[in-house]
C-alpha cells in the first residue's frame, strides 16, 4: 500500500518521511525474521522516496540507510539484492550523498565488483554507482586496483543498452586526466577487439547522442594521457568532428556544453587539432551563437523554456570561452578568425564582470589566449580598453583567477603594446609589488614578469617607482628564491632597469650598494648557467655606466669573479664577462687609462690574448676588439 501511495507523489513521500517511516522500514530491512519478500518491498519503497526531493534524501541518509542496504547486498537473494541496489543507485546519483560512504569499508568495492556477473540490472546499477562516485584520482585508483577495468570492458558488449551506456560511463571517469587507466585502456581487448576500436564504433551518427559524446570523452582523455597519437585517425577523423558536431545549433544545450568543453580539452595542447578542429564545420562562427541565450521570449509558454535557458546560459557561455581559449591558443590566424567574430572582444569583456565566478576564469583564460597575439594587443586590445575590466578583475580575486589575469596583464605590459601607460597610471606597479609578496609560485613569477615587462625601456620615473614598491628586502627575498623561474625574471627585471646610461647612473648611486651585494650573492651561490650568464649581463650594463663603473672597479672581488669567468669552460659565460671588460675599458670614456692599467696588471690582458686564438669566433672576435682598446 505504501509503495502504491508513494510512487510519483512527491506530497505523500514528504508525509511518509515526516511520520517516522523511514527508521521503521530500515528495521524491518535489517530484520533476520523478516522474510525476502518484505525485505525486498522495503528496499523498494525506500527507493522510491529517494526519489523524491533532495530533503528526503537527506532524511534517509540521516537514517543510516547506506550502511542497511549494503549489509543487504550479502543476501541469497538477488531480487533483494537488485532492489538495494537501486535503492543504492538512487542516493549516490543525488548531489546531496558524500561519494566517500562508498569507500569507507574496503569490502563492500570487491563485493560489487563480484556481483557484477549476477544479472543486468545488477551490472547497469553498480556501473552507475561506480560512475557517479568515481571523484578524482584516489577512487580511481582504489576502482582500478580492485579490477574495475577487467570487469567492466565485457559490459561494453551487452544486448541491454542501458548495461553498455552505463559501462561507457564508468570508463570515462575512469580515465579522466588519468594516464595509468589510460595506458591500460588502450590494450584491453573485448571479443577480439581493442577497446578503441569498439568506442569508435559507439561514435557513429546512428548511436544515441550520450553514447556518442560518452565515447568521445573516453577517446579525449586516452588521447591527452598520451595512449592514443594526437595523428592518429581515431582522434583525427572521428573523435574532433563527432565532437564539433555536439557544438551545433541542433543538439540540446546540455550537449552543446558538454561537447565543447570536452572538445577544448581534447585540443588544449594541440597546434595541429588546434587547425583541423577551427576549419571543421564552421565552428568558431558556430560558437558565437552559445552567447544568445537565454533568448527572447515571444508567449507565455515558453516561460518553461526561459527557465532551461537561464539555467544553461552560464555553462554555455563558459565553455565557448574555453574553445575559443584553447583554439586561440597558438595560431594567429586562428587568434584573428577569433576576434573578427561579431561583437567577440564585447563578450569577453562582458564576461569578465559576470557574477558566475566560472565564466569569469572561462573568459580570462580566452583573453589570455589572444592576448599572445602582437597584432591583437596593438588593435581589438586597444579599441575596447580591455586593461579596464582587467585590472578591475585583479582586484581581490581567488587564486586560480589571478594567475591567469597577471598572465594576460604581462603580455599587455610588453613593450610594443599600447595598453602599457593607462596600466601604469591605474596602480598597476603596487598590485604586480603585491603579488610577488604571495605565497603562489605561479602569481610570484607573473608579478615579477610583469614588472619586467614593464622596466622595458621604460622611462626613469617608472623605474624609480618599481624599485620604490618593490623595496630592497623584497628583491633579496625574490633573488634568494627556490624557484629558478622567480630568480630568472627578477633578473630580468634588474637588466631591464639597468639599461641607458643615465638610468644606470642613477639607479646605481642609489641602490649600487645592494644591488652589488646581489650580484655578489648570485655569482658565488650553485646556480645554473642561464642564472650566471643573466647575472653577468647586469655586471656589463653596470659597467656601461658613467659613475656606476666606479661601483665595479673598487671592488676587486667583483673584479676577480669576472676574471674567473673569462676563462670559464662555458663559451656564453666567457662572453658575458667579456662584455663587463669591454664596457670597463672603452677607450672615448673618462678614466679608461687607469681602468685599462688595473686590468693589465690583474692579467685581464694576457687572457685576452690567449682568447684572440679562441675556435669560437664569437669569444675571438670580442677579445680582438678589446685588445684594440689597448692599442689604441
Amino acid at each position: 500500500d505504501m509503495k502504491n501511495a508513494v510512487i510519483g507523489n512527491n506530497k505523500q513521500k514528504a508525509n511518509l518521511i515526516v511520520l517516522g517511516a523511514v527508521p521503521r522500514l530500515l528495521y524491518l530491512l535489517q530484520q533476520e525474521t523478516s522474510s525476502t519478500e518484505l525485505r525486498t518491498e522495503c528496499a523498494v519503497v525506500l527507493g522510491s522516496l529517494a526519489m523524491g526531493t533532495e530533503n528526503n534524501v537527506k532524511s534517509l541518509l540521516d537514517c543510516h540507510i547506506i550502511p542497511a542496504l549494503l549489509q543487504g547486498l550479502l543476501s541469497p537473494d538477488l531480487k533483494f539484492i537488485e532492489a538495494c541496489l537501486r535503492c543504492l543507485r538512487t542516493i549516490f546519483i543525488s548531489p546531496v550523498t558524500p561519494e566517500d560512504l562508498l569507500y569507507t569499508d574496503a569490502t563492500v568495492i570487491s563485493h560489487l565488483m563480484a556481483l557484477l556477473s549476477r544479472s543486468r540490472y545488477t551490472q547497469e546499477y553498480i556501473c552507475q554507482i561506480f560512475s557517479h562516485c568515481c571523484k578524482g584520482p584516489d577512487h580511481q585508483t582504489i576502482l582500478f586496483n580492485h579490477g574495475a577495468v577487467q570487469n567492466i570492458a565485457h559490459l561494453l558488449v551487452s544486448t541491454s543498452y542501458k548495461v553498455r551506456m552505463q559501462a561507457l560511463k564508468c570508463f570515462s571517469v575512469l580515465a579522466f586526466e588519468n594516464p595509468q587507466v589510460s595506458m591500460t585502456l588502450v590494450n584491453v581487448s573485448v571479443d577480439g577487439e581493442l577497446l578503441p576500436q569498439i568506442f569508435v564504433k559507439m561514435l557513429q551518427r546512428d548511436k544515441p547522442i550520450e553514447m556518442q559524446l560518452t565515447s568521445a570523452k573516453c577517446l579525449t582523455s586516452m588521447c591527452r594521457a598520451g595512449a592514443i597519437r594526437t595523428d592518429d585517425s581515431c582522434i583525427v577523423l572521428k573523435t574532433l568532428p563527432c565532437l564539433v558536431r555536439m557544438c551545433s545549433k541542433e543538439r540540446l544545450l546540455e550537449e552543446r556544453v558538454e561537447g565543447a568543453e570536452t572538445l577544448a580539452y581534447l585540443i588544449e595542447t594541440d597546434v595541429e587539432l588546434q587547425r583541423i578542429a577551427s576549419i571543421t564545420d564552421h565552428l568558431i562562427v558556430m560558437l558565437a551563437d552559445y552567447f544568445k541565450y537565454p533568448s527572447s521570449v515571444s508567449a507565455i509558454t515558453d516561460i518553461k523554456r526561459l527557465d532551461h535557458d537561464l539555467k544553461h546560459a552560464h555553462e554555455l557561455r563558459q565553455s565557448a570561452f574555453k574553445l575559443y581559449a584553447s583554439l586561440g591558443a597558438n595560431d594567429e590566424d586562428i587568434r584573428k578568425k577569433i576576434i573578427e567574430t561579431e561583437n567577440m572582444m564585447d563578450r569577453i569583456v562582458n564576461g569578465l564582470s559576470e557574477s558566475s565566478i566560472k565564466v569569469r576564469l572561462a573568459a580570462v583564460r580566452c583573453l589570455h589566449s589572444l592576448s599572445r597575439s602582437v597584432q591583437q594587443l596593438r588593435t581589438s586590445f586597444q579599441d575596447h580598453a580591455v586593461w579596464k575590466p582587467l585590472m578591475k578583475v585583479l582586484q581581490n580575486a581567488p587564486n586560480e583567477i589571478l594567475v591567469v589575469a597577471s598572465s594576460t596583464l604581462c603580455n599587455l605590459l610588453l613593450e610594443f603594446s599600447p595598453s602599457k601607460e593607462p596600466i601604469l597610471e591605474s596602480g598597476a606597479i603596487e598590485l604586480l609589488c603585491s603579488l610577488t609578496q604571495s605565497e603562489n609560485l605561479a602569481l610570484r613569477v607573473n608579478g615579477i614578469w610583469a614588472l619586467m615587462n614593464m622596466a622595458f625601456q621604460a622611462e626613469q620615473k617608472i623605474k624609480s617607482d618599481i624599485l620604490r614598491g618593490l623595496s630592497t628586502e623584497q628583491l633579496f627575498q625574490l633573488l634568494s628564491d627556490s624557484d629558478v623561474n622567480v630568480l630568472m625574471k627578477t633578473l630580468g627585471l634588474l637588466r631591464n632597469l639597468l639599461s641607458t646610461r643615465p638610468h644606470i647612473d642613477h639607479i646605481m648611486s642609489t641602490h649600487g650598494k645592494q644591488i652589488m651585494q646581489a650580484v655578489t650573492l648570485i655569482l658565488e651561490g650553485e646556480h645554473n648557467i642561464e642564472v650566471k650568464e643573466q647575472t653577468l649581463c647586469i655586471l656589463a650594463n653596470i659597467a656601461d655606466g658613467t659613475t656606476a663603473k666606479e661601483l665595479i672597479m673598487t671592488n676587486d672581488d667583483i673584479l676577480q669573479k669576472i676574471k674567473y669567468y673569462m676563462s670559464h669552460s662555458n663559451a656564453k659565460l666567457q662572453l658575458a664577462a667579456m662584455f663587463c671588460i669591454s664596457n670597463l675599458i672603452w677607450n672615448e670614456e673618462e678614466g679608461s687609462q687607469e681602468r685599462q692599467d688595473k686590468l693589465r696588471d690583474m692579467g685581464i690582458v694576457d687572457i685576452l690574448h690567449k682568447l684572440s686564438q679562441s675556435s669560437d669566433p664569437n669569444l675571438c672576435d670580442k677579445a680582438k676588439t678589446a685588445l684594440q682598446q689597448y692599442l689604441a
